[in-house]
């Protein structure tokens, strides 16, 4: 039997299954020229502990390959223990502007994925999030560029 490009599937072939509804739904469109000033770049977690003013969040020591050591805090308590994440590689926005965070300065932000968007958690207590940092899946010296 010969297949035709392009037919119509047959009655009896399943239906591909439909991709899961996206967390948090879209955000606006950006342009390439927009997207290409965020700075990515590779870190490496060198020391970490529970922000001393909040609950959620952990103090991060980076080494971004600069020479100059980094600081950031990230909401990722919930899912990661300090002492697992020292060593591990990570991405971050490295030219996102600095920000004090219950009193601590933030000079960066760690990318992670997660199946549910932070205000829904927030809102409800009920509902578990997921949260996953992203990282590289080998070896890279701290200050790589991701593009």
């Amino acid at each position: 039997m010969t297949q035709v490009p392009n037919a119509a599937p047959s009655p009896t072939t399943p239906a591909p299954a439909q991709a899961p509804a996206v967390a948090g739904g879209p955000k606006p469109i950006v342009t390439f020229e927009e997207f290409a000033k965020l700075d990515l770049r590779v870190a490496r977690v060198v020391q970490a502990e529970n922000h001393p003013k909040a609950d959620r969040l952990l103090k991060l020591q980076l080494d971004d390959g600069s020479g100059v050591p980094r600081q950031i805090c990230a909401g990722i308590k919930d899912n990661y223990k300090p002492e697992d994440l020292v060593g591990r590689l990570i991405i971050i926005v490295a030219n996102l502007a600095p920000r004090m965070i219950r009193g601590e300065e933030s000079r960066g932000m760690l990318l992670a994925a997660s199946d549910v968007p932070k205000d829904a958690a927030a809102a409800d207590p009920s509902v578990q999030r997921k949260v996953i940092i992203l990282r590289p899946d080998a070896e890279i010296a701290p200050g790589a560029i991701v593009s």
